[in-house]
């Protein structure tokens, strides 16, 4: 079976983890330390900090941003179900924005629309859809009018790029970045998450909440009765400051994902020469067409997704997907829209104007994307697509 997505391991990553495990801590160690500073140094941010998923990243920056009850989170509907539950997390309202039909990304316009008459907008959660910056300048430009915190979640675009050149998590446009390494991304971790900022006190509330709450670094003790003998620091001490979690990572997946990281920029280029192939045969296609077809050169290629006129080629997408299941080639759809899921039904939130985003997904249907798929697996891929639809 050819996968929709697949991570690659090759013999350095067996290494880096093998060397951990014979010589090194496996968890709390340095690792953990030398993976936050080669993904902050790469994407150009002050601080990183490494979690456990990209779901737990995203709660950690709700929590860092103070969210709560009374406040309203607004994301996209196109996206899995963390970037949206971080705000239920926290009992943040959870609202969504329409996308735009080109990009597949939150419209800044449609963000601007649902803004508009509330008092509560605290924060704004663009997702950076297939690997595809958002148009980050117009969606800071509308979270600045109801002074929101912006938090992109950056789990399919590490290794993308902004037009202007800057790296997706420079924090040139947000408050924080969220980035994900669950194997089908770009780099694995195994699981693990990394967030990323240049506000120090966010930094300091992440680090000691991935750790259950507990003061970190130096942190102020607050309990001096308790931390101290004769003036001096009891060396046994720690307190728990607040309510936090343990959504620590491992020195074994740090170890992992840092030599993932020095080969990040070749699983790129590979994944837009993959693209190219797709693009250019898709384009003359009858009733499939390319998902996304701006900043082919900005975007890092998660995945990659077609839109299907399923109704003008007599077919559904179950019945192509198991077409194409029975010839070992695999699919997937990218993604239920949230306001679908009946948590998010039972929610009742305004979905009335989300057109843009239903029709998508009425037509849409990812295929196989990754570094690791030869010129000879995507040909057999495109073959068997134009037998089915052509």
């Amino acid at each position: 079976m050819i996968p929709y997505g697949r991570h690659y391991i090759d013999e350095d990553d067996i290494q880096a983890v093998a060397e951990v495990l014979r010589h090194g801590a496996l968890t709390q160690g340095p690792k953990v330390g030398e993976f936050e500073r080669a993904v902050a140094d790469y994407v150009g941010a002050r601080y990183a900090v490494a979690v456990s998923s990209g779901t737990s990243a995203l709660h950690l920056a709700a929590m860092v941003a103070d969210l709560g009850p009374g406040d309203t989170l607004i994301t996209t509907p196109n996206t899995f179900v963390a970037s949206a539950n971080c705000g239920a997390f926290v009992g943040a309202t959870v609202q969504f924005a329409d996308i735009d039909p080109q990009t597949l990304n939150m419209s800044p316009t449609a963000l601007a629309l649902r803004c508009q008459g509330q008092s509560r907008v605290r924060a704004i959660v663009p997702v950076h859809f297939a690997g595809l910056p958002c148009d980050m300048p117009a969606i800071r430009a509308v979270a600045k009018q109801h002074r929101a915190v912006v938090i992109e979640d950056a789990s399919h675009a590490l290794g993308a790029s902004y037009p202007d050149g800057g790296r997706v998590g420079n924090g040139a446009h947000s408050d924080m970045t969220v980035f994900s390494f669950h194997p089908v991304k770009h780099i694995a971790a195994g699981e693990g998450g990394m967030i990323v900022t240049n506000n120090e006190n966010y930094y300091r509330r992440l680090i000691r909440l991935r750790s259950h709450g507990i003061n970190k670094g130096d942190d102020p003790t607050l309990c001096k009765d308790l931390g101290f003998t004769d003036g001096a620091p009891n060396p046994w001490y720690y307190e728990m400051q607040e309510l936090g979690y343990n959504y620590r990572i491992t020195d074994i997946q740090s170890a992992l994902a840092l030599s993932q990281m020095r080969k990040l920029d070749r699983f790129v280029a590979r994944r837009r020469e993959l693209v190219r192939v797709y693009d250019e045969t898709f384009r003359s296609w009858r009733g499939v067409r390319p998902g996304q077809t701006h900043g082919r050169d900005l975007s890092s290629h998660h995945l990659y997704v077609l839109r299907i006129d399923f109704a003008a080629l007599k077919t559904s997408r179950a019945k192509l997907m198991w077409q194409l299941a029975e010839h070992g080639i695999g699919s997937q759809v990218h993604y239920i829209p949230v306001h679908f899921h009946p948590y998010y039904r039972r929610a009742g939130q305004p979905t009335d104007d989300l057109a843009a985003t239903e029709q998508y997904y009425r037509e849409a249907l990812s295929i196989p994307l990754y570094f690791g798929l030869t010129a000879e697996q995507q040909r057999s891929i495109i073959d068997r697509l134009a037998a089915l639809t052509q």
